[in-house]
């Protein structure tokens, strides 16, 4: 029933924005820029490029405002595994072409996918089978909060439905001054079936996730920031790339191993108390230390120099 009913919010944006003509990607100069010199994996729905340490993953469908359809929701699971393994790369960043970040669910393609929503009788069966189908929908964006390496979600435009599962399931958000986020089940009568709900607490908090959730109500990126959803806005697309590779590389100058771990710790500590994430902390940390990334560090600022860390 709840993904029947998400699919029921899916429709209703995706008729919204059906109607709109092929967008021409007039943001994405920046991010074309990007593509010059790096490794390019194409795949259905998004565009994966490596320019180490930095990856760069695109929701590529800016003529259907990156309305997720089959391979949005297949696709990420290859794609942050291979990102996970690769040592090339130490932070990823998630960012839409086209207009916005996405529009959410396309239902009309995923309908296929979903064949149980079509059964006129809904019995037991029938939903026994559709959950099955709901974990790989979660696993779409918790594949993201696996992921060993940081990822940034840099936003513009609409965040809408799947786009704030998939943003909330990011390390870091930044976004552009046109952003417009929306928790918008309430409204039609269902609730949100695939990660947001139990990620956006941790974030804004339970007073702010409870107002978003309830009211449905849209918000833009001033009230986003002021709610820490955001952790920076920036005044239009291209600055919000720059701004975002800037973050990027800030994080990839530091050791791997460690940062790596403490998003672990992190991850870990959610739901758990002091004393478990304490315990959890110190056995995290007897493993990755000594490192010759710790040696590196020690003797870089001895000799004064910055240091070459290899993640070893």
């Amino acid at each position: 029933m709840i993904l029947l009913q998400h699919s029921i919010f899916g429709v209703l944006r995706y008729v919204a924005f059906k109607n709109s003509q092929n967008v021409k990607d007039k943001f994405c100069q920046s991010s074309l820029n990007h593509l010059k010199g790096g490794i390019m994996s194409e795949y259905k729905f998004y565009l994966v490029e490596k320019r180490p340490p930095i990856a760069w993953v695109y929701l590529n469908r800016p003529e259907k405002k990156n309305a997720m359809n089959p391979p949005a929701w297949k696709e990420p699971l290859p794609i942050f595994e291979d990102l996970d393994k690769d040592k090339d790369i130490r932070v990823v960043i998630i960012s839409g072409k086209g207009p916005c970040f996405t529009a959410g669910i396309d239902l009309i393609e995923m309908s296929a996918e979903l064949s149980e929503l079509s059964d006129p009788h809904q019995k037991g069966g029938v939903k026994w089978r559709l959950i099955k189908k709901i974990y790989p929908l979660q696993d779409t964006m918790s594949c993201i909060e696996r992921c060993r390496k940081p990822v940034i979600a840099a936003i513009h435009g609409y965040c809408i439905g799947a786009g704030l599962d998939m943003a909330t399931a990011c390390d870091i958000r930044v976004c552009s001054a046109d952003a417009q986020f929306c928790l918008k089940e309430a409204a039609v009568g269902f609730v949100a079936d695939v990660g947001v709900l139990q990620r956006i607490p941790h974030i804004v908090g339970q007073g702010i996730a409870r107002e978003l959730a309830y009211t449905a109500k849209m918000i833009d990126a001033r009230r986003a920031k002021e709610i820490l959803l955001v952790n920076e806005i920036f005044p239009d697309y291209d600055a919000l790339i720059k701004g975002a590779e800037a973050l990027a590389l800030q994080i990839a100058d530091n050791p791997p191993l460690a940062v790596q771990a403490s998003k672990d710790v992190l991850n870990y500590g959610i739901g758990k108390t002091i004393d478990d994430g304490l315990k959890y902390v110190a056995a995290i940390s007897s493993n990755i230390i000594p490192s010759n990334d710790l040696m590196e560090a020690v003797t870089a600022f001895a000799l004064k120099r910055k240091p070459n860390f290899t993640g070893e």
